[in-house]
Protein backbone atom coordinates (compact mmCIF):
# COMPACT_ATOMS: atom_id res chain seq x y z
CA UNK A 1 0.00 0.00 0.00
CA UNK A 2 1.63 3.43 -1.16
CA UNK A 3 1.64 6.44 1.37
CA UNK A 4 -0.44 9.01 0.53
CA UNK A 5 0.92 12.70 0.98
CA UNK A 6 -2.05 12.86 3.46
CA UNK A 7 -0.38 9.98 5.05
CA UNK A 8 3.40 11.48 5.27
CA UNK A 9 1.87 15.15 6.54
CA UNK A 10 0.33 13.12 9.44
CA UNK A 11 3.38 10.72 10.27
CA UNK A 12 6.09 13.65 10.04
CA UNK A 13 8.73 12.92 8.23
CA UNK A 14 9.44 10.06 6.12
CA UNK A 15 10.02 6.66 7.88
CA UNK A 16 13.02 5.09 8.53
CA UNK A 17 13.04 1.57 7.41
CA UNK A 18 15.19 -1.58 7.81
CA UNK A 19 16.50 -1.82 4.42
CA UNK A 20 17.46 1.81 4.93
CA UNK A 21 20.89 1.04 6.29
CA UNK A 22 22.98 0.09 2.77
CA UNK A 23 22.16 3.54 1.03
CA UNK A 24 22.34 5.64 3.94
CA UNK A 25 26.02 4.87 4.08
CA UNK A 26 26.39 5.74 0.59
CA UNK A 27 24.80 8.73 1.20
CA UNK A 28 27.22 9.69 3.55
CA UNK A 29 29.76 8.51 2.58
CA UNK A 30 29.73 10.93 -0.87
CA UNK A 31 28.50 13.94 1.50
CA UNK A 32 31.63 13.47 2.73
CA UNK A 33 33.83 12.82 -0.44
CA UNK A 34 31.30 15.68 -2.06
CA UNK A 35 32.88 18.42 0.57
CA UNK A 36 36.44 17.13 0.27
CA UNK A 37 36.32 17.24 -3.63
CA UNK A 38 34.97 20.58 -3.86
CA UNK A 39 36.97 22.15 -0.65
CA UNK A 40 40.33 21.00 -2.93
CA UNK A 41 38.35 22.73 -6.16
CA UNK A 42 37.81 25.50 -4.29
CA UNK A 43 41.23 26.43 -3.03
CA UNK A 44 42.12 27.75 -6.69
CA UNK A 45 39.43 30.84 -6.24
CA UNK A 46 40.88 32.93 -4.95
CA UNK A 47 44.78 31.43 -6.27
CA UNK A 48 44.17 32.36 -10.30
CA UNK A 49 44.21 36.19 -10.48
CA UNK A 50 47.15 35.98 -8.06
CA UNK A 51 48.84 33.40 -9.99
CA UNK A 52 48.21 35.02 -13.63
CA UNK A 53 51.02 37.56 -12.96
CA UNK A 54 53.89 34.90 -12.76
CA UNK A 55 52.81 33.47 -16.00
CA UNK A 56 53.22 36.78 -17.74
CA UNK A 57 49.85 38.50 -17.29
CA UNK A 58 51.24 42.13 -16.12
CA UNK A 59 48.02 44.56 -16.67
CA UNK A 60 45.13 44.90 -14.18
CA UNK A 61 42.95 44.46 -17.35
CA UNK A 62 44.36 41.32 -18.70
CA UNK A 63 44.25 40.16 -15.10
CA UNK A 64 40.66 40.46 -15.18
CA UNK A 65 40.12 39.22 -18.53
CA UNK A 66 41.91 36.11 -17.94
CA UNK A 67 40.31 35.54 -14.74
CA UNK A 68 37.07 35.46 -16.40
CA UNK A 69 38.07 33.13 -19.39
CA UNK A 70 39.95 30.62 -17.24
CA UNK A 71 37.05 30.57 -14.53
CA UNK A 72 34.62 30.24 -17.23
CA UNK A 73 36.31 28.01 -19.16
CA UNK A 74 35.77 24.60 -16.96
CA UNK A 75 32.06 24.94 -16.86
CA UNK A 76 31.59 25.53 -20.28
CA UNK A 77 33.76 23.08 -21.71
CA UNK A 78 31.87 20.46 -19.43
CA UNK A 79 28.39 21.74 -20.60
CA UNK A 80 29.14 19.51 -23.82
CA UNK A 81 31.06 17.02 -22.73
CA UNK A 82 28.76 16.12 -19.31
CA UNK A 83 25.88 14.40 -21.42
CA UNK A 84 28.49 12.07 -22.94
CA UNK A 85 30.06 11.18 -19.82
CA UNK A 86 26.17 10.65 -18.34
CA UNK A 87 26.14 8.16 -20.47
CA UNK A 88 28.89 6.45 -19.91
CA UNK A 89 27.88 5.96 -16.39
CA UNK A 90 24.43 4.54 -17.03
CA UNK A 91 26.31 2.56 -19.06
CA UNK A 92 29.39 1.44 -16.59
CA UNK A 93 28.66 2.28 -13.50
CA UNK A 94 28.58 5.83 -11.77
CA UNK A 95 31.33 4.60 -9.40
CA UNK A 96 33.47 4.33 -12.21
CA UNK A 97 32.41 7.80 -13.72
CA UNK A 98 33.37 8.91 -9.80
CA UNK A 99 37.07 7.66 -10.20
CA UNK A 100 37.70 8.82 -13.83
CA UNK A 101 36.29 12.32 -12.94
CA UNK A 102 39.03 12.26 -9.72
CA UNK A 103 41.79 11.48 -11.42
CA UNK A 104 41.22 13.83 -14.33
CA UNK A 105 41.24 16.42 -11.86
CA UNK A 106 43.87 15.88 -10.04
CA UNK A 107 46.64 15.26 -13.49
CA UNK A 108 44.85 18.83 -14.83
CA UNK A 109 45.50 20.81 -11.73
CA UNK A 110 48.73 19.34 -11.35
CA UNK A 111 49.94 20.38 -14.35
CA UNK A 112 48.06 23.92 -14.22
CA UNK A 113 50.48 24.30 -11.33
CA UNK A 114 53.10 23.64 -12.97
CA UNK A 115 52.36 26.19 -16.09
CA UNK A 116 54.95 28.29 -17.18
CA UNK A 117 52.49 30.56 -19.05
CA UNK A 118 48.94 31.54 -19.52
CA UNK A 119 48.26 29.63 -22.89
CA UNK A 120 49.60 26.50 -20.84
CA UNK A 121 47.38 27.03 -18.16
CA UNK A 122 44.10 28.13 -20.29
CA UNK A 123 44.25 24.70 -21.89
CA UNK A 124 44.82 22.97 -18.55
CA UNK A 125 41.92 24.21 -16.84
CA UNK A 126 39.72 24.28 -20.04
CA UNK A 127 41.07 20.17 -21.07
CA UNK A 128 39.63 19.48 -17.52
CA UNK A 129 36.39 20.41 -18.23
CA UNK A 130 35.72 17.99 -20.82
CA UNK A 131 36.58 15.44 -17.81
CA UNK A 132 34.26 16.86 -15.45
CA UNK A 133 31.03 15.21 -14.10
CA UNK A 134 32.13 14.65 -10.87
CA UNK A 135 28.65 16.22 -9.26
CA UNK A 136 26.48 14.49 -11.82
CA UNK A 137 27.50 10.90 -11.09
CA UNK A 138 27.54 11.78 -7.37
CA UNK A 139 24.13 13.22 -7.96
CA UNK A 140 23.31 10.31 -9.94
CA UNK A 141 25.15 7.81 -7.55
CA UNK A 142 22.95 8.74 -4.95
CA UNK A 143 19.81 9.40 -6.71
CA UNK A 144 20.49 5.28 -7.67
CA UNK A 145 20.36 3.87 -4.55
CA UNK A 146 18.20 6.00 -2.58
CA UNK A 147 14.10 4.81 -1.84
CA UNK A 148 11.88 7.53 -4.18
CA UNK A 149 10.85 8.33 -1.06
CA UNK A 150 13.66 9.53 1.00
CA UNK A 151 14.97 11.33 -2.87
CA UNK A 152 14.64 15.35 -1.68
CA UNK A 153 16.55 14.19 1.82
CA UNK A 154 19.81 12.78 0.50
CA UNK A 155 19.79 15.13 -2.80
CA UNK A 156 19.54 17.89 -0.47
CA UNK A 157 22.22 16.73 1.90
CA UNK A 158 24.51 15.94 -0.49
CA UNK A 159 24.08 19.42 -1.84
CA UNK A 160 24.85 20.50 1.65
CA UNK A 161 28.50 18.74 1.27
CA UNK A 162 29.18 20.64 -1.67
CA UNK A 163 28.30 23.84 -0.48
CA UNK A 164 30.25 23.49 2.81
CA UNK A 165 33.48 22.87 0.27
CA UNK A 166 32.88 25.63 -1.62
CA UNK A 167 33.04 28.03 1.30
CA UNK A 168 35.71 26.70 2.84
CA UNK A 169 38.34 25.68 -0.28
CA UNK A 170 38.96 29.41 -0.95
CA UNK A 171 39.88 30.30 2.99
CA UNK A 172 42.09 27.07 3.08
CA UNK A 173 43.55 27.61 -0.09
CA UNK A 174 44.27 31.00 0.36
CA UNK A 175 46.16 30.13 4.04
CA UNK A 176 47.82 27.76 2.27
CA UNK A 177 49.38 30.17 -0.60
CA UNK A 178 50.47 32.40 2.80
CA UNK A 179 51.89 29.94 5.00
CA UNK A 180 53.98 28.25 2.05
CA UNK A 181 54.41 31.37 0.29
CA UNK A 182 53.84 30.16 -3.02
CA UNK A 183 50.91 30.39 -4.96
CA UNK A 184 51.61 27.28 -7.23
CA UNK A 185 51.67 25.16 -3.68
CA UNK A 186 47.84 25.52 -3.59
CA UNK A 187 47.13 23.30 -7.14
CA UNK A 188 50.02 20.27 -5.94
CA UNK A 189 47.40 20.50 -2.38
CA UNK A 190 44.72 20.38 -4.41
CA UNK A 191 45.80 17.10 -6.90
CA UNK A 192 47.01 15.60 -4.16
CA UNK A 193 43.67 15.86 -2.00
CA UNK A 194 42.18 15.17 -4.86
CA UNK A 195 43.74 11.75 -5.08
CA UNK A 196 42.67 11.06 -1.49
CA UNK A 197 39.09 11.82 -2.71
CA UNK A 198 39.54 9.10 -5.40
CA UNK A 199 41.07 6.81 -2.88
CA UNK A 200 37.87 7.72 -0.83
CA UNK A 201 35.15 6.59 -3.25
CA UNK A 202 37.40 3.03 -4.07
CA UNK A 203 37.26 2.26 -0.77
CA UNK A 204 34.53 3.32 0.80
CA UNK A 205 31.52 3.96 -1.76
CA UNK A 206 29.34 1.07 -2.68
CA UNK A 207 27.25 0.74 -5.75
CA UNK A 208 24.63 -1.83 -6.49
CA UNK A 209 24.78 -1.35 -10.26
CA UNK A 210 23.31 -3.97 -12.58
CA UNK A 211 24.12 -2.99 -16.25
CA UNK A 212 21.10 -2.24 -18.24
CA UNK A 213 19.81 -5.67 -20.68
CA UNK A 214 20.81 -4.79 -24.02
CA UNK A 215 17.51 -4.43 -26.26
CA UNK A 216 19.49 -4.68 -29.56
CA UNK A 217 19.20 -1.33 -30.64
CA UNK A 218 22.76 0.70 -29.25
CA UNK A 219 21.51 3.79 -27.49
CA UNK A 220 23.66 7.04 -28.26
CA UNK A 221 23.40 10.85 -26.88
CA UNK A 222 20.91 11.39 -29.15
CA UNK A 223 18.45 9.10 -27.17
CA UNK A 224 19.18 10.73 -23.97
CA UNK A 225 17.98 13.89 -25.78
CA UNK A 226 15.25 12.36 -27.05
CA UNK A 227 14.69 11.42 -23.27
CA UNK A 228 14.70 14.98 -22.49
CA UNK A 229 12.70 16.59 -25.24
CA UNK A 230 9.89 14.22 -25.28
CA UNK A 231 9.18 14.74 -21.31
CA UNK A 232 7.86 18.09 -21.09
CA UNK A 233 7.90 18.00 -17.06
CA UNK A 234 12.11 17.42 -17.91
CA UNK A 235 12.31 20.16 -20.59
CA UNK A 236 10.94 22.62 -18.43
CA UNK A 237 13.50 21.57 -15.49
CA UNK A 238 16.18 21.86 -17.93
CA UNK A 239 15.38 25.41 -17.83
CA UNK A 240 14.52 25.71 -14.51
CA UNK A 241 18.30 24.68 -13.29
CA UNK A 242 20.05 27.18 -16.62
CA UNK A 243 17.63 29.91 -15.58
CA UNK A 244 18.55 29.15 -11.55
CA UNK A 245 21.88 28.99 -12.14
CA UNK A 246 22.32 32.17 -14.41
CA UNK A 247 20.20 34.16 -12.30
CA UNK A 248 21.99 33.74 -9.27
CA UNK A 249 25.50 33.47 -10.61
CA UNK A 250 25.34 37.43 -12.54
CA UNK A 251 25.56 39.07 -9.08
CA UNK A 252 29.16 36.97 -8.30
CA UNK A 253 31.17 39.11 -10.04
CA UNK A 254 29.62 42.45 -8.46
CA UNK A 255 29.45 41.67 -4.61
CA UNK A 256 32.55 43.18 -3.65
CA UNK A 257 32.50 46.17 -5.70
CA UNK A 258 28.89 47.07 -4.78
CA UNK A 259 29.91 46.56 -1.00
CA UNK A 260 32.77 49.03 -1.93
CA UNK A 261 30.30 51.07 -3.30
CA UNK A 262 28.26 50.76 -0.28
CA UNK A 263 30.85 51.69 2.64
CA UNK A 264 33.96 52.84 0.73
CA UNK A 265 37.20 51.20 1.13
CA UNK A 266 38.36 51.07 4.48
CA UNK A 267 41.11 48.74 5.65
CA UNK A 268 38.91 45.63 5.82
CA UNK A 269 36.73 46.30 3.27
CA UNK A 270 38.40 42.47 1.73
CA UNK A 271 36.47 40.95 4.78
CA UNK A 272 33.30 42.87 4.46
CA UNK A 273 33.39 41.97 0.82
CA UNK A 274 34.14 38.03 1.81
CA UNK A 275 31.56 38.07 4.37
CA UNK A 276 28.40 39.32 2.01
CA UNK A 277 29.56 37.13 -0.33
CA UNK A 278 29.56 33.67 1.35
CA UNK A 279 26.97 34.84 3.72
CA UNK A 280 24.52 33.48 0.87
CA UNK A 281 26.57 29.84 0.72
CA UNK A 282 26.43 29.85 4.83
CA UNK A 283 22.05 30.21 4.64
CA UNK A 284 22.09 27.92 1.45
CA UNK A 285 24.07 25.13 3.71
CA UNK A 286 21.30 25.84 6.03
CA UNK A 287 17.88 25.52 4.11
CA UNK A 288 19.46 23.16 1.64
CA UNK A 289 18.80 19.48 3.80
CA UNK A 290 15.49 21.02 5.50
CA UNK A 291 13.88 22.16 1.86
CA UNK A 292 14.78 18.79 0.94
CA UNK A 293 13.56 17.02 3.33
CA UNK A 294 10.40 19.18 3.28
CA UNK A 295 9.82 18.31 -0.45
CA UNK A 296 9.78 14.49 0.34
CA UNK A 297 6.62 15.21 2.68
CA UNK A 298 4.53 18.04 0.66
CA UNK A 299 5.90 17.72 -2.69
CA UNK A 300 8.66 18.93 -5.11
CA UNK A 301 6.99 21.09 -6.98
CA UNK A 302 5.49 23.13 -3.98
CA UNK A 303 8.68 23.31 -2.39
CA UNK A 304 10.31 24.42 -5.98
CA UNK A 305 7.42 27.22 -6.37
CA UNK A 306 8.40 28.45 -2.88
CA UNK A 307 11.88 28.33 -3.05
CA UNK A 308 11.24 30.72 -6.43
CA UNK A 309 8.89 32.94 -4.55
CA UNK A 310 11.19 33.26 -1.68
CA UNK A 311 14.05 33.94 -3.92
CA UNK A 312 12.19 36.63 -5.92
CA UNK A 313 10.84 38.39 -3.38
CA UNK A 314 14.33 38.56 -0.85
CA UNK A 315 16.34 39.49 -4.63
CA UNK A 316 14.09 42.30 -4.93
CA UNK A 317 15.05 44.49 -2.08
CA UNK A 318 18.77 44.83 -3.45
CA UNK A 319 17.92 47.18 -5.77
CA UNK A 320 17.13 49.78 -3.08
CA UNK A 321 19.53 48.70 -0.62
CA UNK A 322 21.67 51.47 0.98
CA UNK A 323 23.43 50.27 3.75
CA UNK A 324 26.12 47.23 4.05
CA UNK A 325 24.43 45.39 7.01
CA UNK A 326 21.06 45.51 5.08
CA UNK A 327 22.59 44.04 2.33
CA UNK A 328 24.36 41.47 4.18
CA UNK A 329 21.26 40.45 5.79
CA UNK A 330 19.19 40.57 2.06
CA UNK A 331 21.89 37.91 0.66
CA UNK A 332 21.46 35.73 3.68
CA UNK A 333 18.08 36.23 2.76
CA UNK A 334 18.17 35.00 -0.40
CA UNK A 335 20.35 32.13 0.26
CA UNK A 336 18.01 30.90 2.46
CA UNK A 337 15.53 29.95 -0.64
CA UNK A 338 18.58 29.45 -3.43
CA UNK A 339 19.32 26.74 -1.53
CA UNK A 340 16.29 24.41 -2.24
CA UNK A 341 16.16 25.17 -5.90
CA UNK A 342 18.94 22.40 -7.11
CA UNK A 343 18.07 19.60 -4.67
CA UNK A 344 14.63 20.28 -5.28
CA UNK A 345 14.91 20.42 -8.89
CA UNK A 346 17.22 17.42 -9.35
CA UNK A 347 14.75 15.13 -6.93
CA UNK A 348 12.49 15.87 -9.58
CA UNK A 349 14.20 15.21 -12.29
CA UNK A 350 15.76 11.81 -10.73
CA UNK A 351 11.73 10.87 -10.12
CA UNK A 352 11.00 11.61 -14.01
CA UNK A 353 12.95 9.14 -15.26
CA UNK A 354 13.81 5.01 -14.24
CA UNK A 355 16.90 4.71 -12.10
CA UNK A 356 18.73 2.99 -14.42
CA UNK A 357 18.55 5.92 -16.97
CA UNK A 358 19.57 8.05 -14.57
CA UNK A 359 23.08 9.03 -15.33
CA UNK A 360 22.29 10.34 -18.78
CA UNK A 361 19.49 12.53 -17.30
CA UNK A 362 22.13 14.56 -15.15
CA UNK A 363 24.59 14.52 -17.44
CA UNK A 364 22.29 16.58 -20.02
CA UNK A 365 20.77 18.84 -17.01
CA UNK A 366 24.11 19.29 -15.41
CA UNK A 367 24.56 21.13 -18.70
CA UNK A 368 21.95 23.45 -17.95
CA UNK A 369 24.15 24.10 -14.91
CA UNK A 370 27.80 24.60 -16.47
CA UNK A 371 25.96 27.04 -18.36
CA UNK A 372 24.12 28.76 -15.74
CA UNK A 373 27.94 28.86 -14.19
CA UNK A 374 29.66 30.26 -17.09
CA UNK A 375 27.50 32.49 -18.63
CA UNK A 376 26.23 34.26 -15.31
CA UNK A 377 28.93 35.88 -14.31
CA UNK A 378 29.85 37.08 -17.80
CA UNK A 379 26.25 38.95 -18.28
CA UNK A 380 26.51 40.02 -14.94
CA UNK A 381 29.87 42.16 -15.52
CA UNK A 382 28.49 42.97 -18.50
CA UNK A 383 25.32 44.54 -17.33
CA UNK A 384 26.90 46.12 -14.21
CA UNK A 385 29.50 47.86 -16.69
CA UNK A 386 27.04 49.13 -18.96
CA UNK A 387 24.31 50.00 -16.93
CA UNK A 388 24.91 49.95 -13.32
CA UNK A 389 25.62 47.08 -10.48
CA UNK A 390 21.77 47.72 -9.65
CA UNK A 391 20.01 46.60 -12.76
CA UNK A 392 22.17 43.07 -12.08
CA UNK A 393 19.59 42.92 -8.95
CA UNK A 394 16.83 43.32 -11.20
CA UNK A 395 17.51 41.21 -13.89
CA UNK A 396 18.42 38.70 -10.96
CA UNK A 397 15.13 39.39 -9.77
CA UNK A 398 13.34 39.29 -13.19
CA UNK A 399 14.72 36.07 -14.06
CA UNK A 400 13.72 34.55 -10.80
CA UNK A 401 10.45 36.13 -11.41
CA UNK A 402 10.01 34.35 -15.06
CA UNK A 403 11.39 30.91 -13.66
CA UNK A 404 8.74 30.58 -10.84
CA UNK A 405 6.32 31.18 -13.79
CA UNK A 406 7.56 28.58 -15.65
CA UNK A 407 7.86 26.51 -12.67
CA UNK A 408 3.93 27.33 -12.18
CA UNK A 409 3.13 26.68 -15.79
CA UNK A 410 5.43 24.02 -17.43
CA UNK A 411 6.42 21.78 -14.00
CA UNK A 412 3.75 18.95 -13.13
CA UNK A 413 3.80 17.41 -9.55
CA UNK A 414 5.21 13.95 -9.68
CA UNK A 415 2.42 11.07 -8.16
CA UNK A 416 3.77 9.47 -4.96
CA UNK A 417 6.21 6.21 -5.78
CA UNK A 418 5.17 2.97 -5.69
CA UNK A 419 6.04 1.01 -2.38
CA UNK A 420 9.43 -0.18 -2.18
Amino acid sequence: MTESPKDNANQGYPRIRPGDGSWQRTLWAMVGIQFVMTAAISFLSPIIPLMLPRLGVHTLEGVDVWSGIITGSTSFVAAFASPIWGRVADKHGRKLSLLRSSFAIAVFTALMGLATNVWWFFGARAVMGAFAGFSSAAIALVASQAPERRLGYALGWLASGQLIGSLVGPVIGGILADLTGSYRAPFFWCAGITCAGLALVWAVVTENFTPVKSTGQRKSLFSGIGMLTGSAGLSALFLVLLMAQFSTRTVQPVVTIFVQELIGSPPQIATLAGVAFSITGLANLIAAPFLGNRSDIIGYRKVLLICLLGATMTSAPQIFVNDYWSFVAERFAVGLFIGGILPTANALIGRSVSRENRGTIYGMTASATFLGNSLGPLTGGGIAAGFGIRWVFVMTTVLLAANLAWVWFTVPELQEPAPE
